[in-house]
């Protein structure tokens, strides 16, 4: 689930900077960008660290 977040996020930012570059305005300001940059790799953050955790229980199951 927080892949899914990151990639939202990734695309909404994604989406503004191609509007933005083709001139026809754009959906955030910079600090509501930078929000949404942050957001984005909060939430790839904790998927990863949700996967390491779930890698290292199932490695300790194991043994």
């Amino acid at each position: 689930m927080p892949y899914l977040i990151a990639l939202a996020l990734v695309l909404a930012f994604t989406a503004n900077v191609v509007m933005g570059a083709i001139g026809s305005g754009r959906m955030f300001g910079n600090v509501t960008e930078m929000l949404v940059l942050f957001a984005a790799a909060i939430a790839f953050s904790v998927g990863i660290l949700r996967s390491e955790a779930r890698a290292k229980s199932r490695k300790t199951d194991v043994e």
